[in-house]
């Protein structure tokens, strides 16, 4: 599949788009990449959705060079994203593109007919100060990489995808090509509180979708149905799956995006 850019001034941004129909962008989390879409594109596509999917700045075939890597900044990235192959746009993130998700609704809402959110970040983890040093001191060179592949390991504690050790080479060579290990910490600097502040701005329709046993969260039940509650969401919980439902579950995420999907593009 061939690979185009946005370009955004300062750097570019990689994206795939396939298939015809009412348009549909993926943004996937920090220190992940297209693939992490592998199994939902497709499903999108077959379904009758145009799917473009989007590399986060500093990640996979994305320049690094920019001077953010904040929420807002990929917002912009996603609404330029949307003027660029022609909107509106139904946007599924995952993690930290839920936030962009949700910033990119509350401030141009006409080119938003939907978001959808797996494993949403929409406030800031309760992190004491000294798990907050550890953790930074964890993504210092040269054990950086291997710390941030370990704990991506943890991630899938449900049914791991067949192909998640070849995924996993896709991330670590990403990782070592050009300056995307700087980018990726400056990533991991980010704050939602921006993105909890503008919530209730948000008049888009919204799924949200949460793993279980996800993790990065104390309860991801609880984190799930305070999102769908200050959203007026709807909620989808997969049992037995972790940060990527959509990787470890597609026969119950798929169904669910394209339901949603089929709702909010009505008439598109």
């Amino acid at each position: 599949m061939s690979i185009n850019y946005l370009d955004r001034g300062e750097a570019r941004l990689a994206y795939t788009v396939r298939g015809e129909g009412p348009l549909v962008i993926c943004l996937p989390g920090m220190g992940e990449l297209r693939s992490s879409y592998r199994f939902t594109e497709p499903a999108l596509v077959e379904a009758g959705y145009r799917v473009a999917v989007l590399d986060l700045r500093g990640h996979g075939d994305s320049d690094d060079g920019f001077h953010r890597y904040d929420d807002d900044a990929l917002a912009g990235d996603a609404l330029a994203l949307v003027d660029q192959l022609g909107g509106p746009a139904l946007l599924v993130g995952n993690s930290m593109g839920t936030s962009a998700a949700v910033l990119a609704a509350a401030a141009e809402p006409g080119k938003v007919s939907g978001i959808a959110l797996i494993a949403p970040f929409v406030r800031d983890p309760k992190i004491n100060p000294l798990m907050r040093l550890i953790l930074r001191l964890l993504l210092v060179k040269p054990w950086g990489p291997a710390a941030w592949l370990a704990y991506h390991r943890t991630l899938f504690p449900g049914r791991p995808p067949t192909d998640l050790a070849e995924h996993r080479n896709r991330l670590r060579e990403s990782l070592r090509r050009g300056d995307h290990w700087r980018s990726f910490v400056r990533t991991t600097r980010t704050s939602h509180e921006p993105v909890q502040r503008r919530l209730d701005q948000v008049r888009a329709s919204t799924l949200v979708v949460m793993g279980e046993k996800d993790p990065d969260y104390p309860d991801p039940a609880a984190e799930a149905r305070y999102v769908a509650e200050r959203l007026r969401g709807e909620l989808l919980l997969v049992p037995g799956s972790g940060h990527y439902p959509m990787a470890e579950y597609p026969e119950q995420v798929n169904p669910a995006l394209i339901s949603f999907a089929n709702r909010v593009t009505a008439g598109a």
